[in-house]
């Protein structure tokens, strides 16, 4: 029987001083229970080989918001036939605090410097990890590495798109309530957009009722503070790609939609009010995001399980779903 179960690892990030180098891993995959007394006794379910090999989503968490806010869409992605990565770090915010982080390289975000790295080492550590040998691991010599996919949610988001040119076997990137506008005090000419390096299809996902974002404005200090950093990242830091890069704004989402759940006691949630009961905005959001990583897939992607569960991307954006409000290609 076809399921989705889930492994955990930890692996160490370069550049980072302990106690806070040290990332873990959740790997969901799609597995095939065979009911054996090995399953029953250890609680290890062999992967459905018969799908591999699995391409890979690295999801990256927005700051203070925990790997299981994201585990719903690492499910949904797992039943596509990807195997989905949540990985956790916790390690020094801005202002010396410490929490949740997907690993900001702040120096890597500078004048002069940016472009030439990764603006986060989480990535290259959680691919690293993953390209190991693992005997007693159901994945085991099951993964592609050449068919990778980055997305994020929010600074999540933004170190996916930033650090998208240096990841090997990229595909594509996707970001959710995430943009290159960079904070004034790095050092930027005020409202700059940092471009993204990366030659790959980029879908950002925006929300109508985006608090958090709206109440950062005064950190890029941009001489038009009402513009929403999210067009002018699709408009300014992407290239033309035949349509291939797409921004669409989700109504009635917030910030956090694309978390489940919303842990009220961290992060800013209590920047916007909470997402209306039956909205509908977070299926959809994950319905882009496991359409969008399918359609950046070369021949031999997965395919659903159910092909009727999960509409092409193309078909989400023309003619648009009625719970988008904008959607923009190029």
């Amino acid at each position: 029987m076809s399921r989705v179960r889930s492994e955990w690892r930890a692996c160490r990030v370069p550049g980072l001083k302990e106690p806070y180098d040290t990332a873990h891993l959740r790997v969901f995959y799609p597995a095939r229970a065979t009911g054996s007394d090995a399953e029953r006794l250890t609680g290890v379910v062999a992967a459905d080989a018969g799908r591999a090999p699995f391409p890979l989503v690295v999801l990256l968490p927005g700051i203070n918001v925990p790997a299981d806010s994201y585990r719903w869409l690492a499910v949904l992605l797992a039943r596509r036939g990807f195997v989905a990565v949540t990985p956790e770090l916790v390690g020094e915010l801005f202002g010396g605090s410490h929490g949740v982080t997907p690993g900001i390289d702040l120096e890597a975000c500078a004048p002069g410097t940016y472009g030439s790295r990764a603006t986060t080492p989480l990535i290259g550590a959680v691919l690293g990890a993953l390209a190991e040998s693992a005997p007693r691991s159901p994945l085991d010599g099951l993964l592609d590495l050449e068919r990778v996919v980055v997305g994020g949610h929010s600074a999540g988001g933004t170190v996916a798109l930033q650090s998208a040119a240096h990841v090997p076997g990229l595909r594509g990137v996707f970001a959710y309530g995430a943009h290159t506008q960079v904070a004034a005090a790095l050092g930027h000419p005020p409202g700059t957009v940092l471009p993204v390096g990366a030659h790959v299809p980029v879908l950002l996902m925006s929300g109508e009722n985006d608090g958090v974002i709206a109440a950062s404005a005064d950190r890029y200090a941009a001489p038009d503070a009402d513009a929403d950093p999210v067009a002018r990242t699709f408009h300014e830091a992407l290239t033309d790609a035949g349509g291939a890069h797409a921004w669409v704004r989700i109504a009635g989402a917030g910030h956090f939609t694309l978390c489940d759940p919303v842990d009220a006691t961290s992060a800013r949630g209590f920047l916007e009010a909470p997402e209306p009961e039956g909205s509908g905005a977070r299926a959809l959001a994950g319905h882009l995001v496991a359409a969008f990583c399918a359609a950046v897939m070369p021949p031999g992607r997965p395919a659903a399980p159910n092909p009727d569960d999960d509409a092409e991307f193309g078909a989400l954006l023309a003619p648009p779903h009625p719970g988008l409000l904008d959607v923009r290609r190029r």
